[in-house]
């Protein structure tokens, strides 16, 4: 076999035996809990701005961008803008790689890829840290409930003239917002792309655990992705991503459109 093949099918083994692994599961999940406790997701940044992800799940969508090569990114929350410009930092990566594939020389400052990121509310030191970031040509930003039929309207015209789609949800976690979320997203994803539901994991953490959310066992973005699915075959969970990680916040969360 070819070696690298044969890495290829050695990992893929492994992963999917880690899926099967209740120990293992069990053993990452005590650890989950405890860094949710110690707010160790807020430790990192992504080029000069916080990014509140596991550091697993910021490989993962590394590895998901490099694999689907969309040319748009939507993300709804915003927060400190950490996930946007890595986002927009990868999508740069996409636009240099073809360039040397083609042989050709670009203008990194103007790319046909883009990020979107809409959030209720874009604090005036977040925005202003955003749009001086050199990456900022890159990203658009929309602020508004992501699931207000205007703001709605305006990033489906924003996403027009796109080829390849991804979206990731990450603003208010309940069930209803964020199957609203899903309704008026999902459908612009492209066939062979994802769309990534953060803060999954609330429906595995110990009731009550964010007590000062409105969210809770229940009533939370799994809850609201397993809804979604019943009526839309079109997705399916993309387990082998979770079983990979197995520390992340999206468990039933990587959503691949057949």
């Amino acid at each position: 076999m070819d070696p690298i093949e044969q890495f290829r099918t050695e990992r893929a083994a492994a992963i999917d035996g880690y899926g099967r692994d209740g120990d293992f599961k069990a053993l990452s999940n005590r650890w989950r809990e405890a860094s949710m406790a110690k707010r160790y997701v807020y430790n990192f940044d992504w080029m000069g701005r916080p990014i509140i992800q596991y550091p697993q799940d910021i490989v993962a969508m590394q590895e998901l961008i490099w694999a689907t090569r969309p040319d748009l990114v939507i993300e709804t929350g915003i927060a400190h803008g950490g996930s946007l410009i890595m986002s927009a930092s990868l999508l740069a990566m996409l636009d240099m790689c073809d360039a040397i594939e083609a042989g050709v020389s670009f203008d990194p400052s103007r790319s046909k890829r883009k990020v979107i990121g809409i959030d209720i509310d874009i604090r005036p030191h977040n925005r202003a840290a955003i749009e001086s970031h050199p990456l900022a040509s890159r990203i658009q930003m929309f602020e508004g409930s992501s699931i207000d039929p205007d703001i709605v309207t305006q990033v489906r015209e924003a996403s027009a003239g796109y080829s390849r789609v991804m979206v990731c949800l990450d603003s208010m976690h309940t069930h209803a917002h964020v199957l609203a979320e899903l309704e008026a997203y999902a459908p612009l994803v492209t066939a062979g792309c994802y769309c990534v539901v953060f803060d999954t994991l609330v429906e595995d953490m110990p009731a009550g655990f964010f007590d000062d959310r409105p969210w809770d066992v229940g009533d939370n973005p799994k809850t609201a992705v397993h809804e979604y699915l019943k009526s839309h075959p079109e997705f399916e969970i993309d387990r082998s991503v979770q079983n990979k990680l197995m520390v992340t916040v999206a468990p039933d969360g990587f959503l691949k459109r057949l």
